[in-house]
């Protein structure tokens, strides 16, 4: 297992996941070892079916592993009962998925207010506001999903996912379903984000190039880690301070 110096806000010990199907058992997840500290952003690599989404799915509390560890800034997740781990996803984790997940019926105001109405915050709404603010859509407030772009409604879902400011930022696949010019808008903005708040950031993605803009890379492959290190983005940061 590769550790990074500093405060681990993400450490997964021996987790394995299998699932039911039709054919069988499928062991999706083979004892993932994986320490993340805080600030560090990391990019999760692998071909389809690798674990990778699965990987994201149990260090959000989303999915239960069959066996194994999983603490996210100082909480151990498995165990916990559904209500526990939503309230720890609200307050500590933010995701943004390929699908922009927004509710139809709900302006983007409203949409990224939910977490923090929930929450029992009485500047829900300013709040929500100010981080719509903070990905340039000020002007779009009262627009529904239907109204807005694919680029604008992504940039909803990571205004919604960085409201409470959480300490880490999980993106799956966030470019998968924009175009070229702006996913490299939503992708500057994510990791713009991420290190003006100081976010751990975990980014899913196929794209090696995108992957290589973090300062490490892990590449799943068959529910394992077998390859985890410094990019040489990391490098070249090093080199800089």
């Amino acid at each position: 297992m590769t550790s990074s110096t500093g405060e681990p806000i993400v450490r997964l010990e021996g987790v394995t996941l299998n699932l039911r199907s039709a054919a069988g058992e499928v062991n999706v997840l083979r004892g993932i070892d994986l320490e993340v500290s805080a600030g560090e952003t990391v990019g999760i690599v692998g071909p389809s079916g690798a674990g990778k989404s699965t990987l994201m799915m149990v260090t959000a509390g989303l999915e239960n592993p069959t066996s194994g560890s999983v603490a996210v800034a100082g909480t151990e997740l498995v165990g916990l009962d559904e209500d526990t781990l939503a309230r720890f996803r609200r307050d500590k984790v933010g995701i943004v998925f390929q699908a922009f997940r927004l509710v139809p019926t709900m302006t983007a105001l409203e949409n990224v207010a939910v977490p923090l109405e929930l929450a029992g915050r009485d500047d829900a709404f300013e709040a929500a506001a100010d981080a719509l603010g903070r990905v340039g859509l000020s002007h779009r407030l009262e627009h529904y999903p239907e109204q807005l772009s694919g680029g604008e409604q992504q940039r909803v879902a990571i205004a919604r996912a960085f409201v409470a400011r959480p300490r880490l930022l999980l993106a799956d696949e966030p470019t998968g379903n924009l175009d070229g010019a702006t996913g490299d808008q939503i992708i500057d903005l994510l990791f713009g984000l991420a290190r003006d708040d100081g976010t751990t950031l975990m980014l899913i993605t196929h794209d090696m190039a995108l992957a290589a803009r973090c300062g490490r890379m892990v590449r799943v492959a068959d529910g394992r880690v077998v390859e985890d290190g410094a990019t040489d983005r990391a490098h070249t940061d090093q080199a800089a301070e």
